[in-house]
């Protein structure tokens, strides 16, 4: 591709202010130099689009401040991990657990008697309040709660679950793992 020489010029005489700018944008040299190449680079690549008697560096300017802005906005989600500690650190239970954990709640809500089943689904996984979930059943608040509260118990039960906090969650042996790891 062939450039006018006066615009080649121009853009080598922007050149300083443009590193300038770039070094004042990024704190730091290595990634200006670079920041001025690329804006070098997009100008000849687009070079139809100047409008000649306009001012260039103006328009090398708004170049490199749009690729700036554009990095940084790509860059803010990246995270730097130049020695690969941080990847290493990172680690994730693994999910065929709680899929199974899932498959052996629905079997023992399966169990349940059908109104004690209906009151929890209703107030523990739709939200409901004791007051709303009566309401929707046709009976009592106490009722209600009576028989969330006998539900909850059968499914501990059903479960085995001794200690609610321990049985729920990952195990023992996938916690040391996971804290080994990181």
């Amino acid at each position: 591709m062939s450039i006018d020489i006066d615009l080649r010029d121009s853009m080598l005489k922007a050149t300083p202010n443009l590193r300038a700018f770039a070094i004042s944008l990024t704190n730091n040299v290595d990634r200006a130099d670079d920041l001025v190449q690329e804006t070098l680079m997009r100008a000849i690549a687009n070079i139809e689009r100047f409008q000649p008697g306009t001012n260039m560096q103006a328009w090398l300017f708004t170049i490199l401040r749009n690729l700036f802005h554009s990095e940084y906005r790509k860059r803010r989600r990246e995270v730097e991990d130049a020695d690969g500690k941080y990847a290493a650190a990172l680690s994730v239970q693994p999910d065929q657990l709680p899929h199974l954990d899932f498959e052996d709640l629905q079997k023992a809500l399966a169990r349940l008697p059908h109104d004690q089943r209906e009151a929890l689904l209703l107030v523990g996984a739709s939200g409901f309040s004791y007051e709303q979930a009566a309401e929707i059943c046709g009976c009592a608040v106490g009722t209600i709660k009576s028989r969330v509260n006998r539900a909850r118990n059968r499914l501990a039960e059903l479960m085995h679950f001794d200690d609610m906090d321990e049985d729920i969650g990952p195990d023992r042996v996938t916690l040391s793992v996971m804290h080994a790891v990181a």
